[in-house]
């Protein structure tokens, strides 16, 4: 067993919008903004001419202690033994409640499916075939770093053990597997 997560650095991502155009594809989502399993917002800082711009990806954070799972009245969201958090489609309701508790904003209704969705790690098509995560293996600029948090010859177990990766919103004690490396000149604190 693993415990698969995700650095992300925001030093080295371009905000191309590849990763978005891999996951679409290799996972079939709706290709509408608003229900995509991950995006990439754009911040900018500063004032002419000290503008700055962030690319921060975005997508499920696979916590440890998912609160999407503690409200799902199906047991349809639930994460696996890998630390995965999943969504059985078949008996998803569609109530919701799910995406109103994720704190990340990180799933969204695929009418088609008639159920949740949301990033999987491309666990069942890519990670169980040894292969990396649709984004990860498209990101030009090698802003992605998925692997086992609890290898320590993993890269993503180097980065977030020598505290240069954080978590988003530490505070609200869910216990994210994305991490993020910040511009030193924009933050990080």
């Amino acid at each position: 067993m693993a415990k698969y997560g995700m650095v992300i650095d925001l030093r080295t991502c371009l905000g191309c919008g590849a990763c978005i155009a891999a996951c679409d594809f290799e996972n079939e989502t709706p290709w509408e903004e608003g229900k995509r399993r991950t995006h990439v917002p754009e911040f900018i800082f500063g004032e002419f001419p000290n503008v700055k711009r962030l690319f921060v990806p975005r997508l499920c954070m696979h916590c440890e202690n998912p609160p999407c799972v503690t409200v799902c009245p199906t047991g349809a969201s639930y994460k696996n033994e890998d630390g995965v958090v999943l969504v059985r489609y078949d008996i998803c309701i569609g109530c919701k409640y799910c995406a109103v508790a994720c704190p990340y904003n990180a799933r969204y209704v695929d009418e088609r499916k008639r159920a949740i969705d949301k990033c999987t790690f491309c666990y069942d098509n890519r990670v169980l075939q040894g292969r990396q995560p649709a984004c990860v293996e498209t990101c030009v600029g090698h802003a992605r770093i998925f692997g086992d948090l609890e290898d320590p010859n993993s890269e993503v177990y180097k980065l977030v053990q020598s505290g240069e990766a954080v978590p988003l919103r530490p505070d609200l004690s869910t216990g994210p597997k994305v991490f993020y490396i910040f511009k030193s000149s924009v933050g990080g604190e």
